[in-house]
């Protein structure tokens, strides 16, 4: 029972030690989305932080700054959720498919 026990406290840190720089690598991941047929474009990185966000001139109407706010709005979801799935299957892949509550 105690082999057992060690082999399996030697797995948790092999997995710890993976998981370890598999974040350190996804914080420089980087997701694109665009939306509006490519007006906006909003880069995500692995810890979901937006970290450029471009705007086309020609959809920029003083007029109707509702619409560029629903652009910007819908690039940065979709490229957080991109982004989220991205370090979600990276992870799945170290766990085995097990969700570890905290780990991501």
């Amino acid at each position: 029972m105690a082999k057992n026990m060690n082999n399996l406290l030697q797995q948790a840190n092999q997995m710890q030690v993976k998981i370890t720089a598999l974040q350190k690598e996804l914080d420089h991941r980087e997701i694109e989305a665009t939306s509006g047929g490519g007006m906006v474009s909003v880069k995500v990185n692995g810890k979901q932080e937006i970290i450029d966000i471009k705007i086309k001139p020609e959809c920029v109407d003083p007029n109707d700054v509702e619409m560029l706010q629903e652009l910007i709005k819908t690039g940065a979801n979709q490229a957080i959720k991109e982004s989220h799935d991205m370090v979600s299957n990276a992870m799945s892949k170290i766990t085995g498919g097990l969700h570890i509550p905290g780990l991501f």
